[in-house]
C-alpha cells in the first residue's frame, strides 16, 4: 500500500472492509445458506437505494418485505449484519492506528496531532518554564475509572475474538507476506468469523457483579499493562526533547479506579463479600504479572561482583532478606552467588509469592473478628510502598555503577507499572446512594437515643445535627449491630474498608462516592459513618477516605457551590479535609443531569457548577478535583474526551482530574493497546495544555448570559415534552425497545431504582439506549434547536453573529455543537416515525413524533446557520462518511427491530421467547452499528 494512501486512509479501509465483507459473505453461504446471503444482498441495497432517493412506494416494499420473513429469516439477517458491523468497527480502528503511523513515517520531525510531544512543544513556544513542568508534575493526577454500566451488548468472548482478527489483519492489508502467510492469515480471519457465527450471540445469562469485575480486569491485565511504560517513556523524551537543558524527574501522573465492585448504588448484588472479593481478584491478577515480570528483570540484571561492585545498600537489604528468607538464601547463595542483583530479585519474588498467597487466603474482618496474627511487615508487601523501595535500591546500585542502560530498561518499566497500578491494578471506588445513607443514619442516632425524628429534620437542622456529633467523642454504633439488615449493610461497607486498608492493602479503597447529593448532611452523614468505623479519627489524625458528593441533577448542580461552602465551613470536615491533604473531589453526574433537564440546560449547568466550584475552592484555599461521570452516548456527556477536556472552563483541571469510562467506550478505546496507547495519549496532551490554561481565555459575560438563556429556553422546551406531557411516558415505552432491553443479560444491576416506571426512576442508561435504538437520539439534542432559533429571533442578527463568534472562539461551545451534530447526524426521523407507529394510540404518536421531528429539523438547520457548514459533520470527513456508510446498513436492522417488537407485543406465548431473542440480537446489532449507545 503506498504511503500516500495510508495516509489517505479511506482506500486502506475500503479494502480492509471489502476483504472482511468477503469473507463474511463465505460464512454467512456456508452456515446459513445462499438463500439467506442472496436475502442479505437484496436487503442491503433497497437500503441503499432508500438513502440515494428517500421514495416511501420503496420504504413500503421494504418493510413488507420484512413482514414475510419467519422468525427464523430475520435471525439470520440480523446476525449477518451484526458480524458486519463488529468487523467494520474493527477495520476502522485498525485504519486509524495504520493512518497514524503512516503521518509518523511521512514527517517524523513533525509532533503527531495530540500527542505528548505536541503539547511540550506548545508549551516551550507559549513561553512556559521547564522549572514550572517539573513542579507541576507530582501535583497532576489522571485517572480514567472504569465502571460496569451496561452498555456493552456483545460477549466477551465475542470482543477476545475481535482482538485476534485485529492481530491478523494489518500485516494482511500491507503487503509483503509470502502467499502461504497470506493464505495462513486469511484462513485464521475466516475461522475466527465462522466461530462468531457459530456461538452465542447473547449473553445466556445475567452477568454476576464479579464477572463484571474480570471484564474490567480483562482490560487492564491485556492492554493497560503493555501500553503504560511506553507511555511514559514518550513523555520523558518529549520532556528531553523540548527542555534538553533540563534533568527530568517524571512522577506517576497516571492512575486507574474501578467502580466493579464497589459501585452499590441501586444494585443489591454488591454486597461487603462483593467488594472483598472484587479487591482480591484484582490485586491477584497484578501479583502474579509482577511475578513473571520480576523474573524477566532477574534474567537481564546479570552483573557480576567479580566484574562491578554494588553499593553498600544492596548489600545490606540482601543480609536481611537472608534473615527473612533462609530457604531462599541457601537457594540463591549456590545458584547466583556473584549476581546479587539476581538475588535481590529472587527475594523480591519470595516477597511477592507470600503476599500473593495471603491475598488468596485473607478474609478481611473488622473489630473483634480481625484475624489474630498478620504476616510480619518485612516479609510481604502491604501496599506498594514496599516493593517500590526494592526496586529503587537496584536502580540507585545500577546507576552508581555505570549500568544506567540497564536501570533504564525492563527494571525502569516495572518502577511505572508499580507506580501506576500498585498492588491492587486500580482503586477501587464505594458509591451508594444518599437517601440509604440517610436511612442508616436515622436508624442509629434513633437506636442510640439521639433523635427518632432526623428523617423528618430540614437540611440546617441535620447539618447542625452532625457538625455537633462529629465533635464529640460519643460512640453511636455498637460492636454487634442491632439495626435494619439496610443499616447494617451500610455500616458493614465501611468496616469491609477498614478491614481492607488495615489486613491487605491500604492503597485498595480511598474514595467514597455519594449518589444524589443534595444537601451537606448528606457528606457529613458518611463521614459520621466512617468515623464509626475507624475509618476517621480527628483525634489520631487518621482519615482514609475522600468523601465525594456527586451532584446529578440541574437544581443541584446549580446548588453546589452553595452546598460546597457550607461543608468548608463546617469546623469537623475542614479537619477531615485537612488530613486528607486538603483536597476535596466532587463528582459531577453527566447522565442524570441530561435526563433531567436536557442536553443544553446539562451541559451549561456542568459547565458553570464547575467554574462556581474553582472559584470557591481557591477562596477557601482548598484544592478541587473534579471527577466527570460521563458516559459513551452524547446524551451521558460522552464523545471525545481529550476535547471535553479541553472545553472545561479555565482553572477547573489545574493537573487534576478523573473520569469515567463506562461501558462499549471500554472495548471502544482500550480493547486494543494502539488504540489504548493513543487515547490516553490524548488525554495527556489535553491534561498538560489544561494544567497550564494556554488553550483557554476569559469567557466574556455576553456569552456566559446568551447560555444562561439558551439553557433556560431548552430546559422548558425540554420538560414540557418529556415530563409535562401527560402521556409521553406512553409514548417512550411503546416508541422504544425499553422493555426489551431491560431484558438484556449485559449488567448486573436493576434498569431502574425503583419499581414506579416513573423516567425519574428510570436510569440514565437505558434511557439514553432505548432512545438511540429507535433513532429519535432525543437526549443528545431535544430542545437546542428552539434554543438556538429564540434566541436569534429575540436578538436578530446581532444575536446570530455572537453564536458564531461563540462557536467559533469557545471551546465549551463548539464541543457542545459539535456532539449535538454527531447525534443528529445518527438520528434518523423516517426510521424514528416506523418506531412511533408502535404506538397504539395514533394521534398520541403523530403528536409527540411531530413535536420531536419538529425539533429535529430546528436544530438541524441552526447548527448549520452557526456553523457555517452544508450539511451536518462536513467539518468532520471522516465521521461523516463513517456514519454514511453504516445507515444502509442500520436501517434493515431497525426495519427488522420494528417487525418483531410488532410482533411480540402482539404474540402468543408459545412464539414469545424466539421473538424476544430476535429482538435482542436486532438490539446487539443497531448497538454495534451505531456505536456510542450508552
Amino acid at each position: 500500500m503506498l504511503q500516500e494512501t495510508m495516509v489517505n486512509g479511506q482506500a486502506w479501509l475500503s479494502e480492509a472492509i471489502h476483504m472482511l465483507g468477503d469473507l463474511l459473505g463465505n460464512t454467512i453461504r456456508q452456515q446459513a445458506g445462499e438463500r439467506i446471503f442472496e436475502l442479505e444482498e437484496d436487503v442491503r441495497q433497497r437500503a441503499k437505494l432508500l438513502r440515494t432517493m428517500s421514495n416511501r412506494a420503496a420504504e413500503a416494499e421494504l418493510a413488507q418485505l420484512i413482514s414475510q420473513l419467519s422468525v427464523v429469516e430475520a435471525t439470520q439477517l440480523l446476525k449477518s449484519f451484526t458480524h458486519y458491523f463488529a468487523l467494520v468497527n474493527l477495520a476502522e480502528q485498525v485504519t486509524r492506528l495504520q493512518v497514524l503511523r503512516a503521518r509518523d513515517l511521512a514527517a517524523p520531525e513533525q509532533p503527531r496531532a495530540e500527542s505528548i510531544l505536541a503539547a511540550v512543544t506548545h508549551l516551550r513556544a507559549a513561553g512556559v518554564l521547564a522549572g514550572q513542568i517539573q513542579a507541576a508534575l507530582p501535583t497532576m493526577c489522571l485517572q480514567p475509572v472504569f465502571t460496569a454500566h451496561p452498555t456493552e451488548a456483545q460477549r466477551r468472548s465475542a470482543l477476545e475474538s475481535i482482538r485476534r482478527i485485529t492481530a491478523d489483519l494489518p500485516e494482511l492489508l500491507e503487503g509483503g507476506l509470502l502467499p502461504r502467510e497470506q493464505a495462513e492469515r486469511k484462513s485464521r480471519i475466516a475461522a475466527e468469523i465462522d466461530g462468531r457465527w457459530q456461538s452465542d450471540q447473547l449473553r445466556v445469562n445475567k452477568p454476576s457483579v464479579l464477572d463484571e469485575v474480570k471484564n474490567g480486569r480483562f482490560y487492564m491485565a491485556t492492554t493497560l499493562l503493555d501500553v503504560i511504560p511506553p507511555l511514559y517513556r514518550d513523555l520523558e523524551a518529549a520532556l528531553h526533547a523540548v527542555y534538553p537543558e533540563t534533568e527530568w524527574t517524571v512522577p506517576p501522573l497516571l492512575r486507574f479506579g474501578s467502580w466493579m465492585g464497589g459501585d452499590r448504588d441501586g444494585n443489591p448484588n454488591v454486597q461487603p463479600a462483593t467488594t472483598i472479593e472484587a479487591v482480591r481478584l484484582l490485586q491477584i491478577a497484578q501479583l502474579e504479572f509482577y511475578t513473571w515480570q520480576i523474573d524477566a528483570v532477574s534474567h537481564q540484571l546479570v552483573p557480576s561482583v567479580r566484574e562491578v561492585p554494588v553499593t553498600a545498600e544492596l548489600e545490606a537489604s540482601l543480609r536481611e532478606d537472608a534473615l527473612l528468607f533462609p530457604a531462599v538464601a541457601e537457594v540463591v547463595a549456590n545458584r547466583n552467588p556473584f549476581e546479587l542483583y539476581r538475588q535481590k530479585c529472587t527475594y523480591i519474588l519470595a516477597k511477592l509469592e507470600r503476599t500473593l498467597a495471603w491475598t488468596r487466603e485473607i478474609q478481611p474482618q473488622w473489630g473483634p473478628q480481625r484475624p489474630a496474627t498478620l504476616p510480619s511487615p518485612a516479609n510481604w508487601y502491604c501496599g506498594a510502598a514496599g516493593l517500590q523501595a526494592d526496586l529503587a535500591i537496584m536502580e540507585r546500585s545500577l546507576r552508581t555503577h555505570a549500568a544506567a542502560g540497564l536501570a533504564d530498561a525492563l527494571l525502569h518499566d516495572l518502577q511505572r507499572l508499580v507506580s501506576v497500578f500498585g498492588l491492587h491494578m486500580a482503586t477501587l471506588d464505594i458509591r451508594q446512594h444518599s437517601a440509604r445513607h440517610a436511612a442508616a443514619l436515622a436508624d442509629v442516632l434513633a437506636v442510640a437515643g439521639v433523635t427518632t425524628r432526623y428523617l423528618e429534620m430540614e437540611e440546617a437542622e441535620r447539618a447542625a445535627l452532625l457538625s455537633q456529633l462529629l465533635d464529640e467523642a460519643r460512640p453511636l454504633v455498637p460492636t454487634r449491630l442491632p439495626f435494619t439488615p439496610e443499616t447494617v449493610e451500610t455500616i458493614n461497607v465501611l468496616r469491609t474498608v477498614a478491614a481492607l486498608h488495615e489486613q491487605l492493602n491500604p492503597d485498595t479503597i480511598s474514595t467514597y462516592i455519594i449518589s444524589m447529593t443534595t444537601g451537606a448532611s448528606d457528606v457529613l452523614a458518611v463521614l459520621l459513618l466512617a468515623r464509626a468505623a475507624d475509618l476517621y479519627d480527628p483525634v489520631a489524625n487518621v482519615s482514609l477516605l475522600d468523601i465525594v458528593p456527586l451532584f446529578e441533577t440541574r437544581n443541584d448542580l446549580q446548588n453546589a457551590a452553595q452546598i460546597m461552602a457550607s461543608l468548608f465551613h463546617t469546623a469537623p470536615y475542614r479537619q477531615h479535609l485537612g488530613l486528607r491533604g486538603n483536597v476535596q473531589e466532587v463528582m459531577l453526574g453527566y447522565s442524570d443531569s441530561n435526563k433531567d433537564s436536557g442536553f443544553m440546560a446539562a451541559n451549561w449547568a456542568l459547565y458553570a457548577a464547575q467554574s462556581e466550584l474553582v472559584t470557591l475552592a481557591q477562596d477557601q484555599g482548598v484544592h478541587l478535583r473534579l471527577f466527570h461521570g460521563r458516559g459513551g452516548a452524547i446524551g451521558r456527556g460522552g464523545g471525545a474526551a481529550n476535547h471535553a477536556i479541553l472545553a472545561q472552563p479555565p482553572g477547573t483541571v489545574r493537573g487534576q482530574l478523573r473520569l469515567t469510562e463506562q461501558g462499549e467506550v471500554i472495548f471502544d478505546r482500550y480493547g486494543h493497546p494502539g488504540i489504548a496507547a493513543r487515547h490516553l495519549e490524548q488525554l495527556v496532551n489535553a491534561l498538560l495544555l489544561t494544567t497550564f490554561d494556554l488553550h483557554t481565555k476569559q469567557v466574556p459575560e455576553t456569552w456566559i448570559a446568551a447560555c444562561d438563556e439558551l439553557a433556560d429556553t431548552s430546559a422548558t422546551v425540554y420538560r414540557g415534552l418529556v415530563y409535562d406531557h401527560p402521556r409521553f411516558l406512553e409514548y417512550f415505552h411503546s416508541a422504544t425497545p425499553i422493555t426489551e432491553i431491560a431484558r438484556l443479560n449485559i449488567g448486573s444491576r436493576p434498569s431502574s431504582r425503583g419499581g414506579s416506571g416513573r423516567i425519574e426512576d428510570l436510569r440514565a442508561i437505558p434511557w439514553v439506549f432505548a432512545w438511540m435504538q429507535s433513532r429519535h437520539t432525543l437526549p443528545g439534542w431535544y430542545g437546542l434547536g428552539s434554543a438556538l432559533t429564540g434566541y436569534r429571533d429575540q436578538h436578530g442578527a446581532d444575536g446570530r453573529a455572537l453564536l458564531q463568534e461563540m462557536y467559533r472562539e469557545w471551546p465549551f461551545f463548539r464541543t457542545l455543537l459539535d456532539n449535538a451534530q454527531m447525534i443528529l447526524a445518527k438520528a434518523d426521523m423516517r426510521i424514528a416515525r416506523s418506531y412511533a407507529a408502535l404506538v397504539e394510540d395514533h394521534d398520541l404518536a403523530n403528536e409527540i413524533w411531530g413535536r420531536i421531528e419538529d425539533e429535529f429539523e430546528l436544530t438541524t438547520t441552526a447548527i448549520l446557520e452557526i456553523t457555517g457548514q452544508a450539511q451536518l459533520l462536513d467539518n468532520a470527513p471522516t465521521l461523516q462518511l463513517s456514519i454514511e456508510r453504516r445507515n444502509p446498513y442500520i436501517d434493515p436492522l431497525s426495519v427488522i427491530q420494528v417487525e418483531l417488537l410488532c410482533r411480540l407485543r402482539a404474540a402468543s406465548d408459545e412464539d414469545v421467547e424466539a421473538l424476544r431473542e430476535a429482538v435482542l440480537l436486532s438490539i446487539n446489532g443497531i448497538a454495534a452499528g451505531l456505536k456510542n449507545t450508552g
